[in-house]
């Protein structure tokens, strides 16, 4: 049984470096997947892979199944979730191509299905999200930090909003004013979800741009698509260490 997953974002749509031994069409309570699952094998450890946007990065942040991913990780055995998310920064010192390991999260989104816990119930459930992301993971990763010779942020508050659209200078302000360090689009409801099925979730974050109104030109896909393409390979090394001292833990 699989304990360990990958979950990729924009940039990371496969996993390179991965044998591939299995692929799973998971069938859902809540739908399809946004990808099948890869199961293989990575520097000898086991663990599978998503693609957050599915496997040609077709599927928009607001319309990813995220229940779906998730119970369907939790299905095939996966206790530990590593997501890979591509943000844009808040915090002046949060540069781009810079790591960060966010430890707190403010939830901008809406319409979004939130929860497993909506219908059907013998009784209301709620969750404890005091602290969103699993600080066993989050510790694993700032070990793996003093590893490496990039730069690797040890917190950061991650604001999601709904997307697909980038944000106004108005919103990035009043998030600023929030307390929010980054902002992406795919932070929740994915760590509400991991936690209701009491998985084990940290997200790594890839600074791919300024935010809106931190710099003197505008945003372009272009920009994103370079920072990204040039900070992968960090993310790769990081998550070679993180993968090993983790699956020595399962």
């Amino acid at each position: 049984m699989i304990k360990l997953a990958i979950i990729g974002g924009t940039g990371l749509t496969d996993f390179e470096g991965l044998e591939i031994s299995h692929q799973h069409e998971v069938h859902t309570p809540y739908g399809e997947t946004s990808s099948p699952i890869i199961e293989g094998i990575y520097q000898g450890k086991s663990l599978v892979f998503l693609a957050r946007h599915g496997a040609q990065h077709t599927i928009p942040p607001h319309k990813i199944n995220y229940r779906a991913n998730i119970w369907a990780l939790k299905e095939l055995g996966v206790k530990t979730v590593i997501a890979i998310a591509a943000v844009g920064s808040i915090h002046p010192d949060m540069l781009t191509r810079d790591l960060v390991i966010p430890h707190q999260l403010i939830d901008y989104t809406w319409s979004r299905e939130q929860t497993f816990f909506a219908e059907d119930l013998s009784e209301v459930t709620h969750i404890d999200f005091t602290h969103p992301y699993c600080e066993n993971l989050r510790s694993q990763f700032l070990k793996a930090a003093t590893q490496v010779d990039f730069k690797v942020h040890s917190q950061g508050v991650y604001g999601a909003t709904q997307g697909p659209r980038l944000e106004t200078v108005a919103e990035i302000n009043r998030m600023e004013r929030d307390g929010c360090d980054i902002v992406g689009m795919t932070g929740m409801p994915e760590a509400a979800l991991a936690r209701e099925l009491e998985l084990c979730y940290a997200t790594c974050a890839i600074v791919a741009n300024p935010a809106a109104g931190r710099s003197s030109t505008l945003i372009t896909m272009d920009e994103i698509r370079a920072n990204l393409k040039q900070s992968i390979e960090n993310v790769r090394r990081l998550l070679a260490i993180v993968i090993d001292s983790v699956n020595g833990e399962l």
